[in-house]
C-alpha cells in the first residue's frame, strides 16, 4: 500500500501531501468494522483497511482523497482534521451549487439526509494517511448491500444525482482549493506546503 509506505518513510522535511484518485469497484471494512454489516458483497471484492470507520463503498465516479499530513507537526488534533475536512467537502459542494451539511451523528456530508461524502482516517506516528471520498457520478447500487458507515438503511447518493453536470478535472481542483484553504497550505505541482 503506497500511502502507508509514503507514510512509514516519511522523516520531519517530508512534504504533506494529498493524493486524489479513483478505485475499482471495492468494499473497505475499517479496523474496527463488523462484518455484519456487509449485507451481500456478491462479486465484489471485500478488503480489511487500516482506518477508522465500518464500511463503505468505493468504485468509478467517486473522488477519493488521501490526506498524507504530520498532523503533529501542525499541531492539529483528530478532531480538527475531521470537521476541517467535513468543512472543506461542504465548500466544494456549495461551489457547485448542492447545499450539503454534517450530521451530529454521524461523520461525513449529507444533502437532505442523504450521504454523499464519507471519512476515514488512520494517524501512525503523528501522520495520517486515508482521507475522503466524495461521490461525484457513482453506481449507487452497492451501498444497498451494506449498512454504509454501519447504519442500517442510511441513504447515500452522488453530485449527479442532485442535478449537477460532472466535470471530475473542476471537482479536482475544487478539492485541492478548499482543502488547501481550510488547513492552511499552498499547492506546489499539486503538493500541499505549509
Amino acid at each position: 500500500m503506497e500511502m502507508k509506505s509514503f507514510t512509514d518513510t516519511r522523516n520531519d522535511h517530508t512534504t504533506d501531501e494529498l493524493w486524489l484518485l479513483e478505485h475499482p469497484p471495492v468494499f473497505t471494512l475499517g479496523q474496527a468494522g463488523k462484518e455484519e454489516h456487509i449485507l451481500d458483497a456478491g462479486n465484489i471484492e471485500v478488503v480489511r483497511a487500516d482506518r477508522g470507520g465500518q464500511v463503505t463503498y468505493h468504485g468509478p465516479g467517486q473522488l477519493v482523497g488521501y490526506t498524507l499530513w504530520d498532523i503533529k507537526r501542525r499541531e492539529m488534533g483528530i478532531k480538527r482534521l475531521v470537521c476541517g475536512m467535513e468543512s472543506a467537502l461542504i465548500r466544494i459542494l456549495d461551489e457547485l451549487g448542492i447545499r450539503a451539511v454534517t450530521d451530529a451523528s454521524a461523520h461525513g456530508v449529507f444533502v437532505e439526509q442523504e450521504k454523499i461524502a464519507s471519512l476515514g482516517f488512520r494517524i501512525r506516528k503523528g501522520c495520517t494517511y486515508h482521507g475522503f471520498s466524495l461521490n461525484l457520478d457513482l453506481e449507487l447500487e452497492p451501498f444497498s448491500r451494506i449498512n454504509p458507515c454501519g447504519y442500517a438503511g442510511m441513504k447515500v447518493t452522488d453530485i449527479a444525482s442532485q442535478g449537477v453536470i460532472i466535470n471530475r478535472g473542476r471537482i479536482e481542483e475544487l478539492a485541492i482549493k478548499h482543502v488547501a484553504m481550510e488547513f492552511g497550505y499552498y499547492t506546489v505541482d499539486s503538493r500541499l506546503m505549509v
